[in-house]
């Protein structure tokens, strides 16, 4: 049952047996709250039964006033105790479990390949961790436990109502199976409204996260009205399909429980023609319309509940699709004989019938600086970027010290490696702590040595709290040659074996440049450096160059053997040297 529960809900272990609590003690609760009901008709059945007496003699109450204030305290001490549990295992679990369920996905995040979230974008990430997750926490704590409680506690007292008198308990409950088969043939017609109404949701919030990411090239190219009418035109759709969406739930929901009140009419009707023929007395026939007042509301929020839970099923589908993705594994058992890098006969594709890779193999040695160069687009960054298993390849081997990274864990694997991009991705957080990100354990010594390396500390120093400066949302009172040697900074504190440099100074001014290249002097030695540079003058030193093009390696040596080739390689030195 657990399984079941787990897979339908999108709930661990532990919030499935939560869960069921809930449904437990929800139901008590339910049971709990006929209670007074229960009371008033055992007092009204023994002080007013007597009323209805025609044999003319005087009936003495049973039990006297003093007991029904007495069973009176109990019963809302038992109301009391159960609702405390019914709180704890609905509300509390629940908060809990959305909780976990965060971390879960998270978790399962970190675990993705790269190629997941190239397919993504942020606001569809964020929507699922934290619209996604709110909407659950919320209809699992006022709705879901609800519904399953709510037709066990039905089901209960109606056949206690049929024991009691089968003839009305007919009359109350025919309406209630047909008012539940028109909102469930209406489910189909319900999920698909929903999924419009949840997918224009996401258009909405998708179009204002690319307006923030790209406000600088919508103001630079006047687009300002051009966005806003279009994401109006987003807006307008949504609010359409949203009411669309509510008035169609709301009119079945509302029809469903339109047909319960029918019930009502029958009871009064059966009850007439059962008590003219003396089948009933006058007090069962009251008893019975007080109940048929106020039985019709539980079922009603049934109703209400079930139609949550129809637009909760996309939400936990979306959970559940992505609990269902495959994740990048393997030992964390890692020590490699050396750390050479070695392309096998490496064929890859980012999307089926894409191929950006294809048989492509080389040799990084360790102690060596092996330089990717070539046209855009033949597959340099993606070399480098597969080199620390960022995405997993679809043909061949790559190897580290002899073993197959796709069978080590990602992990486990990158703590071998340094990594410094072009695109510098820093905090708001102080220099120091973004340094730090290195190595967290390193001492502030340890990290201002790795700064003054990187020849971070003359701009620095010039800071008005020098370490401890905070440098705003992706260093933004940074220039970009800063934001780079910070960068380097933080390969040097992690001091990893394998370094590797994608376009690192491509977009610098010469000063700069030369500044980051005496920092990546010092970050290289002793390493296996894997280096992807336009400028012949960053691979000039290099000991071996592999030419990519069209996802192929075309040449292959170090740079004086492949100038004297004059082929790829010896153009583009000649090109930069004109």
């Amino acid at each position: 049952m657990f399984n079941i529960l787990e897979k339908r809900f999108a709930l661990t272990r532990k919030g499935a047996i939560d869960f069921s609590k809930g449904i437990f003690f929800t139901t008590l609760l339910n049971i709990a709250l006929m209670l007074p009901a229960i009371y008033v008709f055992l007092f009204l059945e023994d002080y007013l039964r007597p009323i209805f007496n025609h044999s003319g003699t005087t009936i003495t109450p049973t039990n006297g006033l003093w007991y029904y204030i007495l069973l009176g305290i109990i019963f809302m001490i038992i109301m009391w105790i159960i609702a405390r549990f019914q709180y704890r295992s609905t509300f509390t679990t629940v908060y809990e479990e959305s909780a976990n369920r965060r971390i879960s996905l998270a978790e399962k995040l970190r675990k993705l390949p790269l190629a997941f979230f190239g397919e993504k974008n942020l606001s569809d990430l964020t929507s699922t961790i934290m619209d996604d997750s709110t909407e659950l926490e919320h209809t699992f704590s006022h709705a879901v436990p609800q519904l399953f409680a709510s037709i066990i506690s039905i089901v209960l007292i109606g056949t206690g109502m049929f024991f009691y008198n089968w003839q009305l308990a007919i009359a109350l409950f025919w309406v209630v199976p047909l008012a539940a088969t028109v909102l469930l043939i209406s489910k189909k017609l319900l999920h698909k409204e929903f999924q419009d109404t949840y997918q224009n949701k996401r258009n909405v919030s998708e179009q204002i996260q690319e307006g923030l990411d790209t406000i600088q090239e919508i103001k630079s190219y006047n687009r300002e009205g051009t966005y806003m009418n279009e994401l109006n035109q987003s807006l307008n759709i949504y609010e359409k399909q949203l009411i669309k969406g509510e008035l169609l739930a709301g009119g079945l929901v509302n029809s469903s429980q339109s047909l319960l009140k029918l019930g009502l009419v029958s009871v009064i009707i059966v009850g007439v023609q059962l008590l003219s023929a003396g089948t009933i007395n006058l007090f069962t026939y009251l008893i019975f319309l007080v109940i048929a007042t106020g039985i019709y509301n539980p079922i009603s929020e049934v109703f209400n509940n079930l139609a949550a839970l129809f637009y909760l099923d996309i939400r936990i589908n979306r959970m559940n699709e992505m609990e269902a993705l495959s994740i990048q594994q393997g030992k964390t058992d890692f020590k490699p004989q050396n750390f050479d890098i070695v392309f096998d006969d490496v064929s890859f594709s980012y999307e089926t019938g894409k191929q950006i890779l294809q048989n492509v193999s080389f040799t990084a040695k360790q102690g060596e600086v092996t330089a990717l160069v070539g046209p855009s687009g033949g597959g340099k960054s993606t070399s480098v970027k597969l080199a620390a298993r960022f995405w997993d390849i679809q043909k061949g081997k790559i190897l580290l010290g002899n073993q197959n990274i796709s069978e080590i864990d990602p992990e486990t694997l990158l703590k071998n490696y340094s990594v410094v991009f072009q695109d510098v991705v820093l905090f708001n957080s102080s220099v120091m702590d973004n340094i730090r990100i290195g190595r967290k354990n390193a001492t502030d010594e340890e990290v201002i040595q790795a700064a003054k390396m990187a020849q971070c500390d003359e701009f620095i120093s010039k800071m008005p709290n020098d370490y401890n400066t905070i440098i705003g949302e992706n260093g933004e009172t940074l220039s970009g040659g800063e934001r780079q040697r910070i960068s380097i900074a933080r390969a040097l504190l992690k001091d990893a074996p394998i370094v590797l440099l994608d376009e690192a100074t491509a977009s610098l001014d010469v000063e700069n440049e030369t500044k980051i290249q005496a920092g990546i002097s010092e970050l290289v030695k002793d390493k296996t450096v894997l280096i992807i540079a336009h400028r012949m003058r960053t691979v000039a030193n290099a000991n071996k160059v592999v030419v990519l093009k069209n996802g192929k390696v075309a040449e292959s040596g170090s740079p004086d053997e492949l100038k004297k080739q004059k082929g790829i390689f010896s153009k583009m030195v000649e090109r930069q040297m004109l």
